[in-house]
């Protein structure tokens, strides 16, 4: 069921998600470009205590913010050309080391995506002031 929420009920939905995951938590967080992926993965940083700013990694593919427990991982799968490249990005290392992993546009990973917790997808809503969030 897909939610709709101002981006201010986005950000407050993804801080309580943030400070409630449990750790080594591995979420996949799928929609369109300007659908809130990044919006919603700053929020859940700041659940898991992280402090610096969250931007996003599509040219780098993973930033590393020191959190509450531990590093939070975000990951952002858009640049991959082919599933194979990521293959490179070290999951056993960021499932290890991490209290917490973020990937924008799991999709792209292909089979070298991790089994995700919790999957969620953003979508464009006719009202332009609204994201719909849905828990997959």
């Amino acid at each position: 069921m897909i939610r709709p929420l101002t981006l201010a009920e986005l950000v407050a939905e993804g801080e309580t998600l943030g400070r409630s995951l449990p750790p080594g938590s591995v979420l996949a967080l799928e929609g369109d470009l300007g659908a809130g992926k990044t919006t919603l993965v700053q929020a859940i940083a700041r659940g898991l205590g992280v402090t610096a700013p969250a931007t996003s990694p599509t040219y780098a593919l993973v930033h590393r913010y020191p959190g509450r427990r531990g590093p939070v991982f975000h990951i952002d799968c858009y640049r991959l050309r082919a599933p194979e490249e990521a293959a490179d990005l070290d999951w056993e290392g960021l499932l290890r080391d991490g209290d917490a992993v973020l990937i924008e546009w799991p999709e792209r990973a292909g089979p070298w995506l991790p089994a995700p917790a919790r999957r969620f997808r953003l979508h464009h809503l006719a009202d332009a002031d609204r994201r719909g969030l849905e828990a997959l």
